[in-house]
């Protein structure tokens, strides 16, 4: 709707390469400079059965990787979620694991899925540059960790992206964008939003800006949270107000599912579809096709722009012969060793990296 001239077709595994080239508008020996894509995260998402390639979702995730292997663009990029360094090639559920259980096999390994499709690119003479990236340090006002994959069909291995802000100003960079700078402007009528259900309101009403249900009266925490209550984990999901001062967490399919919630800082709602634009950095006049839910769905499985932007400048950058700015030890997210050297070591294959990147010591 809002580029009516993109070549958009469907399911990626509806089509073959050629079609693809066809579709695009492309002949059989025109170059392709780069592929770019997320294929569905939800087979390797630790919030679900982690099915992983057994999972429908995760056959497209083969189809694309065989589609960049036939088409071979010079570059390709992969985006998908943090369980992708830890999901299993095959997954075999918990219930059936133990002393009374044969051990793991190779395949069952935490990170297989990931080995392999290294492995099928590497083969077809691509290198392999990964990391787990948060969206903030790039300029979006969003904590979204997710990993980017970038391949490159010489072999020589793509930088890490360069940071442009940081929480605490490390190395001078701007500090992380707010959620009120993300909303500055944004009329306050015309929001589009679904709403709380009525006996969860009542809890919302209780709460400031930045706080969930642990700041709730103590005596209301049971009551709040129902059978969630004895569940593992921090639930720090339950009953959250965003922060005026902070990035927005990670924009979900749905801003009111009770373990994600994801509610105004003061108003008693969720997240509108407009301020979901504002944080994944659509422009205001974008249009997002379907019902509200599909546009929340839309919007919430996208790439913040800043991370994108990070992404595109360091394939420009390379093309130019520009040598990468590296800020040592830098925390691009919340976990270490996520980098493909240090992941790569983790999982005993090790691989000296020939690539050199410009270290600037600042203060």
């Amino acid at each position: 709707m809002n580029r009516p001239d993109i070549a958009l077709i469907g399911d990626i595994r509806d089509y073959s390469a050629s079609e693809i080239r066809e579709k695009a508008g492309l002949s059989s020996t025109d170059e392709i400079d780069v592929i770019v894509g997320g294929p569905p995260c939800q087979a390797f998402s630790s919030a679900g059965k982690r099915q992983g390639f057994n999972d429908e979702r995760g056959n497209v995730f083969l189809t694309f990787i065989d589609l960049i292997i036939e088409l071979k663009p010079r570059f390709a990029v992969i985006e998908n979620v943090r369980g992708l360094l830890s999901a299993p090639l095959k997954h075999r559920p918990h219930e059936m694991r133990g002393k009374n259980f044969p051990p793991l096999s190779q395949d069952e390994q935490r990170g297989g899925a990931l080995l392999f499709i290294a492995q099928r690119l590497r083969e077809a003479g691509y290198s392999i540059s990964f990391n787990l990236y948060n969206a903030a340090n790039f300029g979006a006002p969003q904590q979204r960790e997710r990993v980017v994959i970038a391949c490159s069909r010489d072999g020589e291995k793509l930088p890490y992206l360069t940071p442009t802000h940081s929480e605490k100003g490390l190395y001078g960079l701007p500090t992380w964008k707010s959620l009120r700078e993300a909303l500055q402007g944004l009329p306050e009528d015309g929001h589009h939003f679904v709403k709380f259900p009525e006996k969860r309101l009542k809890y919302y009403k209780l709460l400031k800006p930045g706080q969930y249900w642990r700041d709730l009266p103590e005596e209301l925490h049971q009551e709040a949270l129902g059978a969630s209550y004895h569940a593992g984990g921090g639930k720090t999901g339950f009953y959250r107000r965003l922060a005026w001062d902070k990035p927005a967490p990670t924009l979900v399919t749905h801003p009111a599912m009770p373990a994600t919630d994801l509610a105004h800082p003061e108003e008693d709602r969720p997240l509108s579809i407009e301020e979901y634009k504002r944080i994944q950095e659509f422009p205001d006049d974008w249009i997002i096709a379907g019902t509200l839910l599909d546009q929340y769905r839309q919007v919430g499985n996208a790439v913040p722009c800043s991370l994108g932007r990070a992404i595109a400048r360091m394939l420009l950058s390379h093309l130019k012969g520009e040598q990468p700015l590296n800020y040592p030890d830098f925390p691009y997210s919340r976990y270490h060793k996520t980098d493909d050297v240090n992941w790569m070591k983790e999982m005993g294959c090790f691989e000296e990296s020939s690539v050199k990147q410009l270290s600037l010591n600042l203060v």
